[in-house]
C-alpha cells in the first residue's frame, strides 16, 4: 500500500472492497456502496467486544480477521474491550445476564487484550477500554447531552429489547441503557482519535447505527457502520459461536490447539470455501484453485487440512500448528508416522485424546472395555475377533492378546477399534 495526499492507493488490481465483498465479509453498510466507505480516504475503524467471558471463540474471530484486512488496505484501527460496558452487558433476547463483579471484568478485560493483540498480530493497532471514560459520566450531564438524543420509541424497536419487553423476564433500566452506553463510545472515540467507521457482527447492526447517529448529530461529522454476516455452517444450519452451545474458543487451555484444529478438519464440504475466505489470509486466487480442485477427490478433505493448519497457525502459532497437524496424521492419517513422534507431539497426544496408563502386559480386551472401546468383555471379543482392533499399525487377531511386546514410541501407543474410535496407551516408565 502506498499513501498520497492522505490517499490509500493500492498495488493490486482489486479494490479493498471487492475482496471483502468476494470473501463474504459484507452483510450491512452505511452507506450506498462499500466503496465509498473502504476505497477513500484512510479511515479509522473500531471493532468493541465486551468481556461477557475471558477468551473469545471462533464466532468473534471473524470480525478480527476484517480488521485485518482494514489494515492491511491502509485504515488505522482501534480494539476496543468493554471494561466499562462489560459490566452491563448487550440485553440478550432470551435472559436477564448476570452483573459480573468489577474484579472479574478487569481479569477479563487483560485476558483478551493480550489475545487480540497475539492474534491481530500489529503494534499499529491502537488497544482501548471504554471504562476510561464510562467510568467517570456524570449522569446528570449523560442524560442531558446523550440521552436526549435518543428515543423510547426507537429503542423498543430492538430485537432483542422488543423480545425481552413481550417475555415474562421483562427488561431492567440497566440493559435498557447498553444502547446508548455503546453510541457513547463511539462518539468519544470519534473526538478522541477522529473514528469515522465501526465494525460488528450483523446482530450488532442497531446499536452500531445507534452510535452513527450521535456522532452525526453532535459533531455534524460522518460516520459510517460495516456489519459482517453471522457465520453459518450450511451444512447445519447453525451459526459459530458460545449460544449455541458449540463454542471453539481461542483460548488453549479451553480448547487445545489439536482440538481447534480437529474443529476447522471436520467443517463441511458446503462451508470449507467460505470459511477459507473469511478466516485466512490466503488470497482469493490460492483459494480459487482449492475450490476447483477440491471435488475431483472430496475424500482427501485438502481444503479442509489447508484451512485447519491455516487458521490453527493464526490463533496459536507454527509450533503448535504443525503439532496439532502431525497428531492429527498420526491418528486418523498414517499410523505408521507415529514411529518418528517428537516429544511435543507426544504431549499434544496425551493432552487431547483419551488416554490411559499402561503397565505393558494388560490384556487388549481389559483395555477395550477400561478405555470405553467395549462396553463389555465379550463385545471386545467380538470387535477382536472381526479384525477391527488394533494397536499402531497392528492388528489384534487373539482374544488372549496382551499389550506385551507392542513397540511403543516414545512412550506411547494407539489402541484403536474401527477407523475413529481410539484410546492413547501411555506406558509406565
Amino acid at each position: 500500500m502506498l499513501r498520497s495526499c492522505g490517499r490509500v492507493i493500492s498495488l493490486f488490481s482489486m479494490k479493498l472492497s471487492e475482496e471483502l465483498e468476494k470473501r463474504g465479509f459484507i452483510h450491512q453498510h452505511t452507506s450506498e456502496s462499500v466503496a465509498d466507505i473502504t476505497d477513500g480516504e484512510s479511515r479509522t475503524v473500531y471493532l468493541g467486544i465486551d468481556p461477557s467471558g475471558d477468551s473469545a471463540h471462533v464466532g468473534h474471530l471473524v470480525t478480527w480477521l476484517l480488521l485485518r484486512h482494514l489494515l492491511a488496505g491502509g485504515h488505522k484501527v482501534i480494539f476496543l474491550v468493554g471494561g466499562g460496558t462489560g459490566m452491563i452487558g448487550d440485553p440478550k433476547p432470551d435472559v436477564e445476564r448476570p452483573l459480573t463483579p468489577p474484579e472479574v471484568v478487569n481479569e477479563r478485560v487483560e485476558k483478551l487484550s493480550m489475545q487480540a493483540k497475539r492474534i491481530l498480530g500489529s503494534e499499529e493497532i491502537t488497544f482501548v477500554n471504554n471504562h476510561d471514560w464510562l467510568g467517570q459520566l456524570n449522569l446528570i450531564d449523560f442524560l442531558r447531552d446523550t440521552g436526549k438524543h435518543f428515543t423510547v420509541n426507537e429503542l423498543i424497536k430492538k430485537d432483542a429489547i422488543a423480545t425481552r419487553l413481550e417475555s415474562e423476564i421483562g427488561l431492567s433500566y440497566t440493559e435498557f441503557a447498553y444502547p446508548l452506553l455503546q453510541a457513547y463510545d463511539y462518539l468519544q472515540l470519534h473526538e478522541q482519535h477522529g473514528c469515522d467507521l465501526q465494525i460488528g457482527g450483523s446482530d450488532q447492526w442497531g446499536n452500531i447505527v445507534a452510535g452513527v447517529d450521535l456522532v452525526r448529530r453532535k459533531t455534524a461529522h460522518e460516520a459510517h457502520a460495516i456489519t459482517v454476516p453471522l457465520v453459518i455452517d450450511k451444512a447445519t444450519g447453525k451459526k459459530f459461536g458460545k449460544s449455541e452451545g458449540n463454542a471453539v474458543w481461542l483460548d488453549p487451555t479451553q480448547t487445545s490447539p489439536y482440538q481447534f484444529y480437529q474443529f476447522w478438519l471436520n467443517v463441511s464440504d458446503e462451508s470449507v470455501i467460505d470459511y477459507l475466505k473469511l478466516y485466512t489470509t490466503l488470497t482469493l486466487e490460492e483459494i480459487a484453485t482449492i475450490e476447483q480442485e477440491f471435488p475431483m477427490n472430496p475424500g482427501a478433505r485438502a481444503a479442509q487440512k489447508t484451512l485447519a493448519l491455516a487458521v490453527t497457525t493464526l490463533v496459536h502459532g507454527d509450533d503448535a500448528a504443525r503439532n496439532a497437524k502431525a497428531v492429527s496424521n498420526i491418528l486418523f492419517g498414517d499410523i505408521t508416522k507415529i514411529i518418528s513422534i517428537s516429544q511435543a507431539e507426544i504431549d499434544m497426544l496425551i493432552d487431547s485424546t483419551p488416554h490411559k496408563n499402561v503397565s505393558g502386559n494388560e490384556l487388549v480386551v481389559d483395555l477395550l472395555v477400561e478405555t470405553n472401546l467395549a462396553t463389555s468383555k465379550r463385545e471386545a471379543k467380538t470387535f477382536i475377533e472381526s479384525g477391527a482392533v488394533s494397536i499402531n499399525d497392528h492388528t489384534i487377531d487373539s482374544v488372549e492378546a496382551t499389550i506385551e511386546g507392542i513397540a511403543f514410541m516414545g512412550s506411547v501407543a494407539v489402541l484403536r477399534r474401527g477407523k475413529k474410535q481410539l484410546s492413547v496407551l501411555v506406558k509406565e516408565m
